[in-house]
């Protein structure tokens, strides 16, 4: 049995644990990644980077169908589905690639095995010993089937869904969250007859209601059959096929996909054995500095509570490694998280919702603004986007934002960061913005919350 010395260990090699390791190494940190699958866990490989390379392709297609609106006249385009897979793998491979880069450059040791937890401060690798005053969990999640259904032959989860080797002829995804809704619309626009099944009301059901209308109507033109309130069940698969049933109908799929929520893998960790506690809900506990119930292990990411956000996983990577640094940290604020989903309409949003804000008792004003509002929306033709901006009437406080529509990922970040830097509607409100862009409709919602829009 071998035995090696480490300052920092880090079990994962997604955007949590990779950042981590970057950062030990860079606060002078001897540092090893021990990975079992692909460098990059499951974010780079199977999930994040993926679905946003394949939704790329279906945003293009979209926009060159969309083209005779412009004055472009161009044929009918083709989808050549192995080149779209194709791209997508090369996406990945230079990403992946440029995160062994970085271990490379910054003498991070990456070890590619299963690992899980020894006595205090070691971690077994096979019949090694590694031995680390500090020790990271990102493990990362595995896919939660639903009651009476379970994943095989052809009931995927979101993973395989991102990786087909032929456009399905037809697709049905059970789960219309944001992995759900991306799934769908990236099919949909592709070619694939969809169907979108969920349990509760309406699609998104986290995000603010206002917003989930605009995605429903939105999901809808693309051709999606979106069942809202519709259990599925009676699922049964087939070499070929899957067969299930939604109220007293029976219905046929090429692919069934589960896209209900996922889990934290700590199957393998031996947490028991190293005193590593769990909360309620299955998921590692942890205090504001990432630590867990035993010296010297820290959790992150999906292993730990907060949304499973790969963003919030690498702050939270760094967090743990400046903590067991001896530098001062401050723990996230999840709501203050900002929230992605990359369907067509693009939505973003942080903080609460309208809902969330009157049942805490806050006196509540909303700003709300179309696209159309403001000349990008219609120069860049997307009139039916919509900025929601939730606030506290008394102080002027920015207790959530959302966003629905063209560039919604990206126009959030603005209103995220007035929260962090302790702003509130009114100063973006007077915060001079570019013309024409669609940034004017975020500052008209704040000049909508503070009781004086002028272009609606």
């Amino acid at each position: 049995m071998a035995e090696r010395s480490f300052d920092c260990v880090v079990i994962g090699s997604g955007p949590g644990g990779y950042v981590a390791a970057i950062r030990a190494a860079q606060l002078g940190m001897s540092t090893a990644v021990i990975e079992k699958d692909a460098v990059g866990g499951r974010c780079l490989n199977y999930a994040c980077i993926p679905a946003k390379a394949v939704l790329r392709a279906a945003d293009i297609l979209t926009e060159v169908r969309e083209a005779g609106e412009y004055g472009i006249r161009v044929g009918e385009p083709e989808v050549d589905f192995p080149a779209v897979m194709e791209r997508r793998g090369k996406v990945v491979a230079t990403l992946t690639g440029g995160v062994s880069g970085l271990f490379k450059k910054n003498k991070i040791e990456l070890i590619a095995a299963e690992a899980s937890l020894g006595e205090a401060g070691t971690v077994r690798v096979g019949d090694d010993v590694l031995r680390s005053k500090t020790v990271i969990l990102a493990a990362g999640s595995i896919p939660r089937a639903i009651p009476g259904v379970e994943f095989g032959g052809r009931v995927i989860g979101t993973e395989e869904a991102w990786a087909f080797a032929a456009l399905p002829g037809r697709l049905a995804v059970i789960g219309a969250g944001a992995s759900g809704a991306e799934i769908a619309s990236a099919y949909a626009r592709l070619g694939s007859e969809t169907y979108l099944f969920e349990m509760l009301d309406r699609v998104l059901p986290t995000e603010d209601e206002d917003i989930s209308k605009v995605v429903g109507r939105g999901l809808s033109r693309q051709g999606i059959n979106v069942h809202t309130n519709t259990p599925v069940s009676d699922v049964k698969s087939t070499r070929t096929g899957v067969s299930f049933t939604i109220g007293e109908e029976k219905l046929t799929a090429d692919w069934l996909v589960i896209a209900a929520g996922r889990g934290p893998d700590v199957a393998a960790l031996g947490l028991d054995a190293a005193g590593v506690k769990l909360d309620d809900r299955g998921l590692i506990a942890v205090d504001g500095a990432q630590c867990t119930s035993a010296e010297g292990i820290y959790a992150i990411g999906d292993l730990v509570a907060g949304p499973a956000l790969a963003h919030k996983a690498s702050d939270e990577g760094i967090i743990a490694v400046e903590s067991a640094a001896g530098l001062q940290t401050h723990p996230l604020v999840n709501e203050d998280i900002p929230r992605a989903t990359f369907c067509t309409p693009n939505v973003g949003s942080f903080g609460l919702t309208e809902a969330q804000a009157r049942e805490r008792g806050f006196d509540v004003v909303v700003g709300k603004v179309p696209y159309g509002a403001v000349g990008a929306g219609t120069v860049y033709g997307d009139r039916t986007g919509l900025v929601k901006v939730v606030g506290e009437r008394r102080y002027g406080e920015l207790l959530g934002a959302h966003i629905v529509g063209t560039r919604a990922t990206e126009l959030i970040q603005e209103l995220v960061n007035v929260r962090e830097l302790e702003g509130g509607y009114a100063e973006v409100a007077r915060i001079v913005h570019g013309h024409p862009t669609l940034s004017e409709a975020v500052m008209e919602a704040a000049r909508d919350a503070d009781g004086w829009l002028i272009h609606g």
